[in-house]
This record gives C-alpha cells, sequence and structure tokens, in this order.
C-alpha cells in the first residue's frame, strides 16, 4: 500500500479526519469528495482505495495532487472484499481529533461536520448523530426528532441507528481497539458502531439539519442494493456477534434489554415479515429455527414486555410455522380504506367511513383512534358502530384536550393491531366541516395540507380560528382615551365573556405592542378604554384578543371611517401630541397614528 499524499497539518491541527472507502465509484466520487473538501473545520479526507479497476483510483491520485493540504489517498490491494477492511486501514492512517466515516456513492450537507463539531466539543462527545437522509433508501428517523446534548443509551433510539455514518472520537475508537468486521460484505458497521456505543460516555445528535445524504445507486450496483443482501439466514448468522460483543459489555438489566430490543425488532424478527412469506416451505422452517435459536439465548422478560404485540406472539409461535405465515400476511397486508363522511351533530363530530386489510377476509375490532400529534403518548380509542366494512364513529370533541388530534383508523387481526391514516382516501362529496365553539374551546376540522388527512385542532394551535371583531363606535374621553365600543364572533357564534381578553395595539414597524384591558358585554359585546395618547410615535394596528382553548387568538379590528372618532392633537410637556384614528384603505380595519412635535420643529415645518 502507498500513501499518495499527506496532510500538512499536525496531528494536533486536525479535528475531523473523513475516511472514505472507495471501490469502482467513479461515477460519485467527485460529488462525495467536493462535500467534504467544503466542510468549513479544520480536516482531513483519508480515501482508502480497494482495489478499484474502474478508474478511481486515477481520480483520487488527482483530487490528492491537486489538494494535497487535505486529500491522503491510500491505495490497497484489495477488490471489493467489503468496506470494513478499507475503513479500518483508514483509521490507522487518521490523525484527526474525531473520525467521520462516508461511503463514496454518498455526501455530505455543507455545514454537517461544522455543526456535529460544534456539540460534540460543546459536549466532549464521543459520538455524534448527524440526522441522515435517504434517496431512493430507507434512512433512519426516530433518533432525529430533536437535538440531543447528551442522549442517553439506555433512555432514546440511538441504538437504532447502528451504521457508522457518525462522528467519533478518535482515542475512543483506539483506546478500546474499535474496528471493523473485515471480510464481511454486510453487517461489518453494525459490529463497530454497537461496540462504540457500549464504551461512550457521551452521545450527542444533531437532528436540525441534514448532515448525511445516503444516495440509492442507479444501477443498483452497491452492496445493500444487491439481490441477497439482506438474506435472512445470512442476517441471522452475521447479528449474533454484534448481540454478543454488546453483551459482553452490557450486564443483564433494563440497559441490556433496552438495546436487545432493538436486535429482536429490527434484525431477527423482521426475517418473519415479507422475506419470510417469500421464502419456501424449508427455508421458513431454517429462518424460524435460527430466530428460535436467537431467543433460547438472549430473549428475556424484559425484552419480552419491550417488543410489540405482533412481536410478542411471533416469540411464541416460533414451532408454528402456519401461524407465523398468518402473522406475517396480516403484518403486510394493506389497510384498505375510504372516509365517506364527516358532519357534525351537535357538539360531537360523526365520522363514517370504510375499512378493511387487504387479503384478510375477517378482522376481530374496528376502532378510530384520536393521537395527539405532538405527544404520542395521548390516545383516545373509540370503538366503532360496524356494518360489515363500513363504520361510524362520534366524537365528543368536549372530552379531547388542547392540541392537534390525528385520526387513524385501527382494525384488529389475531391479535395484531393495524393503523391507517384516515382522510386521504375519500368520497368527493366529503368536505371540511366547518369550525364551531364548543364550551368555549374552538374546534376545527380539517385536512392536512400535505396528504389531505383528517385532523381535529382543538384551539387553533395550526389552524386559524375563524372571526370577526367589529368597530360600533369610537369617541375620546378624559386623558386622551379613545373610548371603543364594539362586537364579536367566533365561527359564527357568539364567544363566552370570560373568552374576550383584550385590546391589542401593535406598531406596525417595529412590532412593538401595548395592550388595554377590555370589558366583555351580553351578546359578545366588549368595550374599552385604550389610552392610545400614551402610545409612542408611529403607526398602530388594533387587534381583540381571544382565549379559546390554545394559543392567544387575535383578530384585528374591522371598522368603516363613519365609526372612526376624529384626530386630536394637544400639548404636554413642550410637545404637540397627535392621534389621527383611521380605517385603512381596503378591508377597513381600525389604525392609529401617533406623532409628537415640539415647538421648534412645528415652527419649522409652519415655515416650510
Amino acid at each position: 500500500m502507498t500513501a499518495m499524499s499527506t496532510t500538512a497539518n499536525g496531528d494536533d491541527a486536525v479535528d475531523v479526519s473523513v475516511v472514505i472507502p472507495v471501490h469502482n465509484c467513479r461515477p460519485y466520487l467527485d460529488r462525495c469528495l467536493t462535500s467534504a473538501l467544503v466542510q468549513r473545520v479544520r480536516k482531513e479526507i483519508v480515501v482508502v482505495d480497494d482495489g478499484s479497476t474502474d478508474g478511481s483510483a486515477e481520480l483520487l491520485d488527482l483530487y490528492a495532487e491537486y489538494h494535497s493540504d487535505s486529500i491522503k489517498v491510500v491505495h490497497a490491494p484489495g477488490g471489493g472484499g467489503g468496506a470494513g477492511g478499507p475503513r479500518n486501514l483508514g483509521i490507522e492512517h487518521a490523525t484527526g481529533r474525531y473520525v467521520f466515516f462516508c461511503d463514496a456513492d454518498d455526501y455530505l450537507g455543507p455545514e454537517a461536520l461544522e455543526r456535529m463539531l460544534a456539540i460534540a466539543d460543546r459536549n466532549d462527545s464521543d459520538i455524534v448523530l448527524g440526522k441522515i437522509v435517504g434517496h431512493g433508501r430507507r434512512a433512519p428517523q426516530s433518533m432525529f426528532q430533536h437535538n440531543a446534548d447528551r442522549a442517553e443509551l439506555g433512555d432514546s433510539t440511538v441504538y437504532n441507528s447502528l451504521s457508522c455514518f457518525k462522528l467519533f472520537r478518535r482515542e475512543l475508537l483506539e483506546r478500546h481497539r474499535i474496528r471493523f468486521g473485515e471480510g464481511m460484505l454486510i453487517g461489518e458497521d453494525i459490529l463497530f458502531t454497537a461496540h462504540a456505543y457500549v464504551h461512550a460516555g457521551v452521545i450527542s445528535v444533531v437532528a436540525d439539519y441534514d448532515c448525511y445524504h445516503l444516495m440509492s445507486r442507479p444501477d443498483g450496483s452497491s452492496i445493500m442494493q444487491q439481490a441477497g443482501s439482506r438474506d435472512p439466514l445470512v442476517w441471522l448468522t452475521m447479528i449474533r456477534e454484534p448481540i454478543r460483543l454488546m453483551a459482553r459489555h452490557v450486564p443483564p438489566g433494563p440497559l441490556r434489554d433496552h438495546l436487545l430490543r432493538r436486535h429482536f425488532r429490527l434484525d431477527v424478527f423482521a426475517q418473519l415479515g415479507q422475506v419470510f412469506l417469500e421464502s419456501d416451505d424449508v427455508r421458513r422452517k431454517d429462518i424460524a429455527r435460527e430466530v428460535a435459536a436467537l431467543c433460547d439465548e438472549w430473549y428475556t422478560p424484559g425484552v419480552h414486555e419491550r417488543l410489540s404485540a405482533i412481536d410478542r406472539q411471533r416469540a411464541t409461535a416460533l414451532d408454528d410455522i402456519d401461524r407465523l405465515v398468518r402473522l406475517a400476511r396480516i403484518e403486510n397486508s394493506t389497510v384498505r380504506r375510504r372516509l365517506t363522511g364527516v358532519r357534525w351533530d351537535g357538539d360531537c363530530l360523526v365520522v363514517t367511513g370504510a375499512a378493511r386489510l387487504a387479503g384478510i377476509t375477517r378482522d376481530d375490532g374496528l376502532a378510530v383512534v384520536l393521537r395527539s400529534r405532538h405527544d404520542s403518548a395521548r390516545e383516545v380509542v373509540l370503538p366503532a358502530e360496524r356494518k360489515g366494512a363500513e363504520f361510524s364513529v362520534r366524537i365528543d370533541v368536549g372530552e379531547l384536550d388542547s392540541g392537534v388530534w390525528d385520526l387513524k383508523v385501527a382494525l384488529e387481526t389475531e391479535g395484531v393491531i393495524r393503523l391507517g391514516r384516515l382522510g386521504a382516501e375519500r368520497d368527493t362529496s366529503v368536505g371540511r366541516p366547518p369550525p364551531r365553539l364548543v364550551g368555549g374551546v374552538a374546534v376545527l376540522p380539517y385536512f392536512t395540507r400535505d396528504n389531505g388527512n383528517l385532523s381535529i385542532d382543538v384551539g387553533g394551535h395550526v389552524v386559524a380560528v375563524p372571526g370577526v371583531a367589529r368597530l360600533v363606535r369610537t369617541r375620546w374621553t378624559l386623558g386622551h382615551r379613545l373610548l371603543v365600543d364594539g362586537e364579536v364572533s367566533v365561527a359564527g357564534a357568539v364567544p363566552s365573556a370570560s373568552a374576550i381578553r383584550r385590546i391589542v395595539w401593535r406598531e406596525r414597524n417595529t412590532g412593538c405592542e401595548r395592550t388595554d384591558r377590555v370589558v366583555a358585554l351580553a351578546g359578545g359585546g366588549f368595550a374599552a378604554r385604550p389610552a392610545v395618547g400614551r402610545l409612542t410615535p408611529g403607526t398602530w394596528d388594533a387587534y381583540l384578543e381571544l382565549a379559546l382553548g390554545g394559543p392567544p387568538a387575535r383578530f384585528r379590528i374591522e371598522t368603516g371611517t363613519d365609526a372612526v372618532a376624529p384626530q386630536r392633537r394637544w400639548w404636554a410637556a413642550a410637545l404637540l401630541r397627535t392621534v389621527q384614528p383611521y380605517a385603512t384603505p381596503g378591508k377597513g380595519r381600525l389604525s392609529a397614528v401617533v406623532r409628537r412635535l415640539t415647538a421648534e420643529r412645528l415652527v419649522k415645518k409652519i415655515v416650510r
């Protein structure tokens, strides 16, 4: 092996070593290397050519020649025996404080290493996960819901991501001799990353930026795109070593059960899904036997209670191939659902539709599930009235907490519950029900913008609450206050007196706000005595603010010119103060222009 160039910086000057294994990736190298070169960190790019024959080696040498201060190329006499060996060789040549592994057909976001290094230095992190996005390939999502300075291994989903596309402290890798499995076409990074996780003191997550772009090759030539790359028997054999390695470092207990859950859910019982259906009878028995062997060794009560209902049933049916086949068919069948109606009946929302599992002749129950969008632990399950595949359910919206609730249909078959979002498929006659005030709370059924699914916004969190605040009359009173009389309606109804909160004056240019107390009157009326004479110079727009069960709802106060009091001027502390209430052109909304002039400026203005 020969190194074509070396970094000009000393060891202590390199923050990140980007290790890129290459084997016949010529069409993708420009994009990958460019994405690494533009990173605004002190870096070196260690590229290990694993016996490429498509011109990749020559292109890498050209890059090393033109970027000798950044790119180090190592030529290894390989031949595509997996990425483990080349990555290990890259670690040996790395000098940075941290190492980031990037595949040659993928690429980095322009600020990826800068953001990941910043959170690593701030928290003294051993591992940093940067958000991965897939292009034609599935990417992990559960661990990228929000940034995390310190994600606990046992109280987060970071262990779900066992790919190596992360930032690792190099000293951690060297101290524990953490290396990739060599000679492995699949799973070499699972072994490496599981080993790193169990030794990491601090794990951080960058979730608000697309750090790593996971690409699908158009020709399907990458290892993970090739037929047989996820052969179930090969996978079940491979996963034994990462599980054993993890268990050697994590004693029995809740943490080990939490980590084992990941392996059973994503590595073991996943082989009893679609791939199980596609296998013949002999192969199904072989798969079930291998799964049973792993269960005999590692399946604990703590793992059992952490798994889904279908996986728990699989664990008890490994000697019943027909049962496993039925479970796989239920899991992989499509939830066919259609919304046929949604309407108000008093303060209840009546939802009707039809639902079934494709290819499944019968089910054991149907319900509509309302799940809080921002707290998945909160949900309301409503058993439906049924007639065949058709169903109907009444939702007492007054019982729902403030927030956004997404509607799903739930079908239960043989103890397995399948969920499907409700609303995207609907009859052409189904429209959006009008908003309604229920118990003083604004309730707004709506169809989501992205997929057209049915949701209910209780309190106006994401949907604007419709309402009209109208000025009846204004007049000046003592203290240069503007006496205001008006009326308000929300969703075509009169809000309760307790909902009417205050008048808010907002300066148009600066966003500065001033509030005044409002007296609620019968029938949706309101009165106020705002001290507009005390407003600072500028143009102020008037809003009526109401509490309707969610964020404060504001409505511009509408008016005609006949209801607006005339301009008022007065002297105070050697200043001429002017307040001009007016109705804005077009829609006619209440605003006020406030000015202050000294005597000197007034004279100059008159002279001009």
